[in-house]
């Protein structure tokens, strides 16, 4: 099985190619990644030294990293004309909701035109006859949901109200998906994750950038005076759905017009139980201290503000995961303690505090 991962130095791609290094007899992976400076390089680098000491102790299986642009498309379709590949996840993407709205050129270029050159080049890997690409897995994000009232979120809910430009770049991933599993057959599902933390995580994720300035003896911002809820999803469990997924592409079958019925789908990937951020920060300055990060005696409410919400957040977010159980048998499960309790005991290691 041949497997292109896209963003594959990222916290989701990194893990991804980890697990599948351990859990398949045997598989050829292709990673590519930009290695942006969005945050800290040097975390994209110990996750793919990670994963190069993983792939030695699997020598039936092959690794190889590409440092590139999705955005370039001569190289994505020298990649697949080369490589051509099984199965293609696409997590390469500019992400970040606060982001969006300073330095909107990076969404366009990674999520926009990253996201059509993937879809063209799988289109062309059906030419002359070729078995071509049999399953296209990316990821969408909860944030399509906007400012929706209903809870939990439904992939059966609409999502045409996004209140950040990230969102409304996973929304179009979601159509652009679409269109091209309905003109050109192309099995493809969507995966809307939900606050995805964890060791070796985004630095711009709030509980690593909590822990950072805390450290630091800065101040810690809490929007809409901590009456948010956000689905804290572990990163073992994303990657546990994204393997289920990845192997069951939706089934290529014919309607009564004699078109594809396009084999697509979408999932929430969500721990489907919402924590009060101030719960969460309880939570994580228990487990710092318990891992040595913070000193016993640190005064946390001295450290604390709350202040009103910021522009593109939600106030809640919450996944309703009947579709991936009924389907996949799977439903995210790690308490949150456990996860930041493992994030925690990286943070002490690799900082080396």
């Amino acid at each position: 099985m041949k497997i292109l991962v896209t963003g594959a130095a990222g916290f989701i791609g990194a893990n991804l190619v980890l697990q599948l290094l351990k859990r398949e007899p045997k598989v050829d992976i292709i990673g590519i990644d930009s290695l942006n400076d969005y945050y800290d390089p040097s975390i994209k680098d110990y996750r793919l030294a990670e994963i190069e000491k993983e792939a030695a102790a699997h020598p039936d299986s092959t690794w190889q990293f590409i440092k590139g642009n999705i955005a370039d498309n001569e190289l994505i379709g020298q990649l697949f004309a080369g490589f051509k590949p099984d199965i293609v996840v696409n997590l390469a993407a500019q992400a970040g909701v606060r982001y969006s709205i300073t330095n909107p050129d990076a969404y366009i270029e990674s999520n926009l035109i990253g996201f059509y050159n993937i879809l063209e080049a799988c289109r062309h890997s059906y030419d002359n006859g070729a078995d071509g690409v049999q399953h296209l897995v990316y990821a969408s994000s909860s944030s399509v949901y906007g400012s929706n009232k209903k809870v939990p979120y439904s992939t059966d809910d609409k999502v045409d109200n996004p209140v950040s430009l990230y969102a409304a770049t996973k929304k179009s991933n979601e159509l652009m998906a679409h269109a091209y599993s309905k003109l050109y057959d192309i099995p493809s599902t969507g995966l809307r994750f939900f606050t995805v933390y964890g060791p070796a995580g985004r630095p711009d994720m709030a509980y690593f950038g909590f822990t950072n300035k805390l450290i630091k003896g800065e101040s810690i911002k809490i929007f809409n005076y901590g009456n948010c809820r956000r689905d804290f999803t572990y990163i073992d469990d994303i990657v546990e759905g994204v393997i289920r997924v990845m192997h069951r592409a939706p089934e290529r079958r014919k309607g009564e017009d004699g078109l594809p019925v396009p084999p697509y789908a979408v999932y929430n990937i969500g721990n489907s139980n919402p924590e009060n951020l101030l719960d969460f920060v309880q939570i994580l300055q228990e487990e710092l201290i318990a891992a040595g990060v913070l000193p016993t005696e640190y005064d946390f409410d001295a450290h604390k503000e709350l202040v009103a919400m910021q522009p593109g957040d939600v106030p809640v977010t919450y996944a309703d995961t009947t579709p991936l159980e009924r389907d996949f048998g799977f439903r995210p499960s790690t308490p949150l303690r456990t996860g930041l309790r493992r994030f925690a005991q990286w943070y002490k290691q690799f900082y080396t505090l």
